[in-house]
């Protein structure tokens, strides 16, 4: 079956996919009777929707001990009240109440259980407190740059929820362990390709917003899968000082060798690549040429421009590539010699 952006639920009859068992066809096959009830109640002021002891926090406890239920029966073998579970050496032993925080709010729970005491649910696993999508909203308003103070009074304001400053540093710690873990961890000996660039970015530092450069690396494996190898945060502009900084410490997390860098045009960093894998074939990015082409030109002469370039860089080899330059020139030369400074400065590095 072919996924999509949609979760969709085969029916496994003809390889079809059933619309009612979809997310949304779901929720319509709830009985309109049951919804026009529950409403009801919600316009009388006789329940809230949302909140905690709301309606969709009830129908969350429902769908969650239902589900707990269900992993306890496939875990134990058989059905409740089934005979065939007498004798078998283990059994359910009544439940014990839980409450998680979810994105929902706090949801109390009678987690069920059993006598052998080797029931190890997945959905609300044994000593965690909190749902995965929960632990979502904390790190979400984290990287918004909300300081923990501030979290806790969103929590309250969105869910009703009252969380210690002490249990959103927890979160938030354990993503900063594995940040560093992901920052540190061992790469492949060769990459054939690796982009290098940086970009500006804001950040949130000291309760002012001022833009940093993140000194990006994305290396395309043997199997041609791209990874991000690491990001990296300047203190100013973009420096070829910095970047061979960077580029040692990918060397030293294993990255042996690089058959072609691609840059952006960076002076000095062709220098800083070959230091460090000084077989590596260095090269310019062929839009970041064109961008900084289009910096010389008119803006009602782009699409011709750009037109006009294309033949160039599609080349099939470099002397087809020389031959295209040569017609840009003869065609638009005298009104744009910038573009054509450029792209015969970059030509070494633009033709590999």
């Amino acid at each position: 079956m072919t996924m999509t952006d949609k979760t969709m639920v085969d029916d496994g009859a003809d390889g079809g996919v059933d619309p009612s068992r979809t997310p949304a066809g779901l929720a319509l096959s709830l009985e309109d009777g049951l919804v026009d009830q529950l409403m009801a109640q919600v316009r009388a002021g006789g329940v809230e929707l949302l909140g905690e002891g709301g309606v969709i926090a009830g129908l969350t406890k429902k769908l969650l001990e239902r589900a707990l239920d269900e992993e306890l029966t496939e875990h134990l073998g058989y059905e409740r009240g089934d005979p065939a579970g007498r004798g078998s050496g283990n059994s359910r032993n009544g439940t014990t109440p839980k409450r998680v925080l979810t994105e929902l709010g706090a949801v109390d729970l009678e987690v069920p259980r059993d006598r052998n005491a080797s029931f190890e649910p997945t959905i609300v696993p044994k000593g965690a407190t909190r749902l995965p999508r929960f632990n979502e909203a904390i790190i979400g308003l984290y990287a918004g740059g909300m300081t923990t103070r501030d979290i806790k009074k969103a929590l309250k304001r969105l869910y009703g929820i009252d969380v210690s400053p002490d249990l959103i540093s927890r979160v938030t710690d354990g993503v900063v362990e594995e940040l560093r873990e992901w920052q540190n961890r061992p790469l492949d000996a060769v990459y054939p390709i690796m982009y290098i660039d940086a970009l500006v970015i804001k950040v949130r530092t000291g309760g002012t917003v001022i833009n940093r450069p993140a000194y990006l690396a994305v290396g395309v494996d043997v199997a041609g899968r791209k990874h991000v190898l690491g990001v990296w945060l300047g203190d100013g502009g973009e420096g070829a000082k910095f970047w061979l900084a960077v580029l040692t410490e990918l060397k030293a997390r294993g990255v042996a060798d690089v058959l072609i860098v691609c840059y952006d045009g960076l002076k000095g960093l062709p220098d800083a690549i070959e230091a460090t894998w000084p077989s590596a074939s260095v090269q310019t990015c062929v839009v970041h040429l064109i961008r900084a082409s289009l910096r010389y030109c008119s803006w009602k002469d782009r699409k011709t421009v750009v037109g006009a370039l294309k033949p160039i860089y599609t080349a099939v080899s470099a002397e087809a590539a020389a031959d295209a330059l040569d017609t840009f020139e003869l065609e638009h030369g005298d009104r744009y010699p910038a573009i054509v400074a450029l792209w015969r400065a970059a030509w070494e590095r633009f033709t590999p």
